[in-house]
């Protein structure tokens, strides 16, 4: 009797974006970005939140899916209204944004792979989130989706989360946030930030809403 043939794995033609559907609790549908990214270029962005503007570099050239999905949630107004919830202060060092429900496990209805993760010159993984990185946040290989985080202290994290920008101004605040602490509700140094953070507004050159 003949096997069965596999089902082969979704992939994306070169110099395209594969999104594939996240049906997971929290999700949140609003499309799902064109697959052909809008910028492949260092593009820049502005989060405006309720404790001052957060500047950021967005580096499209190593992480072109990533900023494509970026801009098309500031598009949809998918940031809007959100609260970063997550904030450690040990050894990580990051402020966590980017989830409607507040909760860690809210997101768009489609996730991604990661792309640009931290190497050394040897070819060697190895964790390289030195303060003011901008990465994406996920919940294991190919489930990036909306929650990302800023790094105000260099983090000792592993080489598992795509770095697609910089902070380029705003580090103050951040800083401001960390010495607030957490409530300490995942552990000690980690939680909600006792000195609220919300996302009011994204804006950036490419937003045509």
């Amino acid at each position: 009797m003949a096997k069965p043939t596999p089902t082969p794995t979704p992939t994306a033609k070169p110099e395209e974006c594969l999104y594939l559907p996240n049906t997971e609790q929290g999700a949140k549908n609003v499309g799902t970005p064109p697959v052909k990214p809008v910028t492949i270029s260092t593009t820049k962005a502005t989060l405006k939140t309720n404790v001052g503007d957060i500047n950021l570099s967005m580096d499209a050239k190593k992480a072109p899916c990533t900023v494509n999905s970026f801009i098309y949630l500031a598009e949809k107004n998918f940031f809007d209204k959100t609260n970063c919830h997550r904030l450690t202060t040990g050894a990580l060092k990051v402020l966590q944004c980017g989830d409607p429900t507040a909760t860690g496990s809210g997101g768009p209805a489609y996730k991604y792979a990661e792309e640009n993760l931290p190497k050394a010159a040897s070819g060697k993984q190895t964790a390289e989130y030195a303060q003011g990185t901008l990465a994406m946040a996920n919940a294991g290989p190919g489930t990036n989706g909306s929650q990302f985080f800023l790094v105000y202290g260099d983090s000792e994290l592993p080489p598992n989360y795509t770095v697609f920008g910089k902070i380029t101004s705003g580090m103050d605040l951040l800083e401001q946030v960390a010495r607030a602490g957490s409530d300490n509700a995942n552990g000690e140094g980690d939680g909600a930030p006792k000195k609220k953070v919300t996302i009011q507004d994204v804006t950036h050159p490419e937003r045509t809403t």
